[in-house]
């Protein structure tokens, strides 16, 4: 960096676009008349940040990486203003695309402390949490939503309006086709739930005692052969279904648990 404001003197900073004295914005990246870049923020070089782009407080951004292009959706509209967000403190690493959002004053989102590595790939109208890691070459189609701490594995697909439960954890070169459940290990083409996700637990600071009740109602609704509605039923005589039990489960017979988001005792503890 040579110029004493941060910015690269080959960078192609638009006047109208708004970025703290204290960002960096490397070599050859071009910003446009939209663009939010928080304190502390890196831009590596040869980065393109267009339409309406807000970058959190040091946030960085990987050389190469594409932020706000036109999304892939063949009704949208030329014009229409919507953008993308980026939380504070999140990594994006080399050569990710980011498009944004298809509906007016609507957002792709990614949360806060989040890690998305490279060549990787947020379509339209997505809605990614806090801590979430999604692992080189993975493809996540428009309008998916993606809960806290979930990690989607490498060259991962997964089809539009597909739902991820917080701390979830996806196989690598796993096809998701269903939502899947908060806690939970899926792996294979397509992908099927496999276990309760343990280790991601334990670093989360889940206690023992939590993740074993979790345990014990995956069990019942993944491998006692009874249809969706009996386990239901067989889990709440036999465990106490509150805090993270309570959002394993389906809110109703035949649908998904991450119709209803993670209750405040679910939290890590």
């Amino acid at each position: 960096m040579t110029a004493p404001d941060g910015i690269h003197p080959t960078a192609v900073v638009d006047p109208k676009a708004r970025v703290a004295p204290s960002a960096r914005i490397g070599a050859f990246s071009v910003l446009g008349p939209e663009v939010t870049i928080g304190a502390d923020a890196e831009i590596g070089h040869h980065c393109v940040l267009e339409g309406r782009v807000q970058i959190g407080e040091r946030a960085r951004i990987g050389h190469g990486t594409i932020l706000g292009g036109r999304p892939q959706d063949l009704k949208f509209k030329d014009g229409t203003p919507s953008g993308v967000r980026v939380g504070a403190d999140t990594a994006i690493r080399e050569y990710v695309t980011v498009h944004r959002a298809t509906h007016a004053e609507e957002w792709t989102e990614i949360g806060a402390d989040c890690l998305i590595m490279a060549m990787s790939h947020v379509a339209h109208d997505c809605r990614l949490g806090d801590g979430v890691i999604v692992i080189n070459y993975a493809g996540i189609t428009g309008h998916c939503q993606i809960g806290d701490r979930a990690t989607i594995g490498g060259l991962v697909g997964m089809v539009p309006f597909t739902r991820i439960g917080a701390y979830a954890y996806i196989g690598g070169c796993s096809k998701v086709v269903h939502d899947v459940p908060p806690f939970v290990i899926v792996d294979g083409n397509p992908a099927g739930a496999h276990a309760i996700n343990v280790v991601g637990l334990r670093r989360a600071g889940m206690k023992p005692a939590a993740r074993r009740l979790l345990q014990d109602a995956f069990r019942l609704l993944y491998r006692s052969g009874l249809a969706t509605p009996r386990a239901v039923e067989r889990i709440r005589q036999e465990l106490p279904v509150t805090g993270p039990v309570a959002d394993l489960l389906p809110a109703q017979p035949g649908t998904s648990a991450v119709d209803a988001a993670p209750s405040p005792e679910s939290e890590p503890v």
